[in-house]
């Protein structure tokens, strides 16, 4: 190559790398449908707009969540296992519906349409919710009047509860990912702001979660339930109001129809060659050059799961390659995306008993601080709010993480996000352990109390007996919950992020209706035993031994998440890591210290 030549090609990488800065070209577009720009799109100008829904959507839900088995106890009249298992079935359906909804939303609708329309539902939700309050025919039936609840307010009750279930179904799958695609996975400045992003975003989720735990159950408990409703749908309102303002400065990324299709055809692809001999060199797999990629980024080969690349493998016949079906031909980048998917599920299992052990701080730690004693001076802290201790946990958490671990541990693992995310994972697991323990240390003193001074009972103890496990638990969230949302946003394929969040959620949704099994099938075998550990009230009941049980099912769960963690190959995506594209990094890639 001449000096002339070689100068040519480096003023062309120059302004390639100058076009690339002004413009945003992730497959993302403007709100005029045109590719955005840099300097006046995305990152944290655009992400303050969605931050305020998260907020205003996470007060709504905490504060109708951690009140919820009061509720039903106090007003419906459920008894206390009935109040349990209920609040478990809300929950589960409020964390599985972003399945459906993320769904929608990666293949359909998009996910700034999905958000409008959802919020829009979950407002439908919260003015029944107020309306059942203070419309005559609706109103709950005063407890000085009569001991069973009107059907009429149980029905429309229900219905507003689980009208915000679906929308949240919409919202939380959506709005996460679309503020995450606020930043440029191929900017290196852009994609440390997205480490950041999942840290910050947490951040905002527990200050919404901090006053609907405390003003929200304040308002709910010294004023009434309707009054708490009302200012709950004008926030959400506002909020609503701030997302649209916020249109001109987002990203966008178009539906791209079904995301289960392309994974479906390298299935039948992979069962109709299985015959076929496997290539001796990966190399001879069926991918897309890199010069007519039109969107989406390619992936790196793997070595694991290796039958599905007989998908990939081309066949020796008269029909060239661009004529072939895709349900007989896929691409190397779709044979990974769905290894991606598959090598999800023993990770997505193995979170299932800390989704457990986070299910029992909104439901029996906090009719746990209804026994206590919530006096500070002359003013009595509702029970719920209680629950702001584990928001104070996780926000300092989320602070020492982001502030002080990252950069130090940037430094000595040169790892970008100082540690890969199953190890946060992992560490947050740690912490669901010792919450158990804890949690049934504390219950346990507080039943010896009750045997010691039966007229007072535990209202001798403080609530703020409490206080340990709540903040270790909250810490706990701040490692695994922010973890797992940064883990199944990045690690599905780019075209299922919406999905991949909503497989965060299923975790917490799933685990909500596992605690409500494994609470039904301890009861029945503790009863046919002698005493059942849940009683009709938690005087007669025995948590401190189901707390234990929870924690001896998290320690044995931890070894197999350890086990897989270490042997998972994360996403090595060719236009980032070139480098990296070879066969010797697959093994090592999910390695856990």
């Amino acid at each position: 190559m001449t000096m002339e030549q070689t100068k040519g090609k480096e003023i062309s990488d120059i302004n390639v790398r100058d076009d690339e800065e002004k413009w945003v070209y992730d497959s993302s577009v403007d709100h005029n449908g045109r590719v955005p720009l840099r300097a006046s799109t995305g990152v944290w100008k655009a992400s303050l707009f969605i931050f305020a829904i998260e907020f205003s959507e996470r007060l709504s839900y905490f504060g109708i969540a951690t009140s919820l088995i009061i509720y039903l106890t106090k007003v419906i009249h459920q008894d206390l296992k009935t109040a349990a298992r209920s609040v478990n079935y809300w929950a589960g359906v409020t964390t599985l519906m972003p399945l459906f909804g993320g769904f929608i939303a990666d293949a359909y609708l998009g996910r700034f349409c999905t958000v409008l329309a959802s919020t829009i539902v979950y407002l439908l939700g919260l003015l029944l919710l107020t309306m059942s309050w203070f419309v005559p025919s609706l109103k709950a039936c005063d407890a000085d009047v009569c001991a069973e609840p009107r059907k009429v307010h149980e029905v429309a009750f229900f219905l507003a509860i689980y009208l915000i279930s679906i929308g949240t179904g919409g919202h939380k799958p959506s709005l996460e990912s679309f503020g995450a695609d606020q930043f440029d996975d191929d900017h290196s400045e852009e994609r440390k702001k997205k480490m950041s992003f999942f840290n910050w975003w947490n951040f905002g989720l527990c200050c919404g979660l901090l006053l609907g735990v405390t003003v929200i159950v304040y308002v709910q408990d010294h004023v009434n339930w309707g009054v708490a409703d009302i200012i709950l749908t004008i926030v959400m309102a506002w909020s609503l109001l701030i997302f649209i303002i916020g249109r001109p400065y987002y990203r966008y990324r178009m539906p791209s129809g079904s995301p289960l299709t392309p994974m479906l055809q390298v299935f039948v692809a992979a069962i109709s060659k299985r015959k076929l001999p496997y290539p001796s060199n990966p190399a001879e797999l069926y991918e897309v050059p890199k010069s007519e990629k039109t969107q989406g980024r390619l992936l790196c080969h793997t070595k694991k799961l290796n039958f599905l690349d007989r998908a990939a493998i081309v066949e020796d016949n008269e029909n060239s390659i661009d004529k072939q079906s895709p349900w007989r031909l896929a691409t190397v980048t779709k044979v990974e995306e769905m290894k991606l998917v598959l090598n999800m599920i023993p990770i997505w299992l193995a979170s299932l008993p800390f989704g457990i052990c986070v299910a029992q701080a909104s439901t029996f730690f906090i009719k746990q601080g209804a026994t206590m004693n919530r006096n500070i001076g002359n003013f009595q802290l509702p029970p719920a709010s209680i629950y702001s201790l584990a928001a104070i946990g996780m926000i300092i958490s989320v602070i020492i993480y982001e502030k002080v671990l990252v950069p130090v541990l940037r430094k000595v693992t040169g790892n970008e996000r100082g540690i890969k995310i199953l190890q946060r994972i992992g560490i947050g697991m740690l912490f669901s352990i010792a919450t158990m323990i804890v949690a049934g240390l504390v219950e346990r003193k507080r039943l010896a109390t009750l045997r010691k001074d039966p007229v007072n009972g535990s209202l001798s103890m403080s609530v703020f007996w409490l206080a340990p496990q709540f903040i270790i638990i909250g810490a706990g969230d701040g490692f695994a919950l922010v973890g797992l949302q940064e883990y199944f946003y990045d690690q599905v394929p780019d075209s299922m992020r919406s999905l991949g969040i909503a497989f965060y959620l299923s975790v917490i949704g799933a685990a909500n209706f596992i605690s409500s099994l494994l609470i039904t099938l301890v009861d029945d075998i503790t009863e046919k035993g002698g005493k059942s550990w849940f009683g009709k009230d938690l005087n007669s009941s025995r948590l401190d031994n189901f707390y234990w049980l929870l924690a001896i099912i998290s320690m044995a769960n931890l070894c197999i998440y350890v086990f897989l963690a270490k042997r998972y190959s994360y996403k090595n995506v060719q236009s980032l890591a070139v480098a990296n594209c070879n066969e010797e990094d697959d093994d090592a890639a999910g390695s856990m210290a």
